[in-house]
């Protein structure tokens, strides 16, 4: 498994504002370094406890980003440390991510997940989730997180047609919340979408964020 030769040819693909997630959940911390000696900086995990013993063996500069669904219980293992918390899907995660950044005397950047897929088995908030969210008393109370952007997962599909509209709608909530509620903030600027099967797809559709592992790392293991 060539990791360098991967990487540099995903990032061939990817035009100037859209950054690359390398996928590392199950690696080892040998591939993961492997990746950052080709100039790799972002990181994803889906699991906050192997995320949390793969820190302290990697370089202080990787940025990690939690992008698995992530419970309650979970967080404050990667408070410390977690760049962007990518699948926010309701009010109680903000607020014991808001919890526990506020113990680590930092701000943790978050994405809110919605469902696009057709799929039931993903997770999401619908646009009236997240607009009732937002509109709360409790999350205008929240003053260790910040909300970036969005974040979706497409059909596991062959109809790229689907994956295409799928990734589109997505795009279109951004706009709609950015226009609502974030038009004054420059933070609120990412849309993470696509994965190693469908990130040209996602990037043709305005995501700011793509997530690789397979493509970058080999099959899971």
């Amino acid at each position: 498994m060539d990791i360098q030769k991967n990487i540099s040819t995903v990032l061939e693909t990817l035009p100037e504002g859209v950054q690359l997630v390398a996928v590392s959940k199950t690696k080892p911390v040998e591939a993961i370094q492997q990746a950052y000696d080709t100039g790799q900086r972002l990181f994803g995990e889906n699991k906050a406890q192997e995320l949390a013993a793969k820190q302290p063996q990697l370089p202080n500069d990787i940025q990690w980003h939690f992008i698995g669904h992530l419970q309650t219980n979970k967080v404050k293992y990667i408070a410390p440390f977690v760049t962007l918390i990518h699948a926010v899907d309701s009010l109680k995660l903000l607020k014991e991510i808001d919890k526990q950044a506020a113990k680590n005397n930092r701000v943790i950047d978050c994405l809110l997940e919605f469902h696009i897929a057709r799929e039931e088995s993903k997770y999401g908030l619908s646009v009236q989730d997240a607009e009732e969210i937002l509109k709360s008393d409790g999350f205008g109370e929240l003053k260790h997180i910040r909300i970036c952007g969005v974040m979706g997962m497409a059909t596991f599909t062959e109809d790229t047609e689907q994956i295409k509209s799928e990734f589109h709608s997505l795009k279109m909530i951004f706009d709609q919340l950015k226009q609502q509620y974030f038009s004054d903030k420059e933070y609120f600027k990412e849309v993470s979408m696509g994965m190693s099967g469908d990130y040209p797809i996602a990037v043709e559709e305005g995501a700011t964020l793509v997530r690789v592992g397979s493509g970058i790392f080999g099959a899971r293991y």
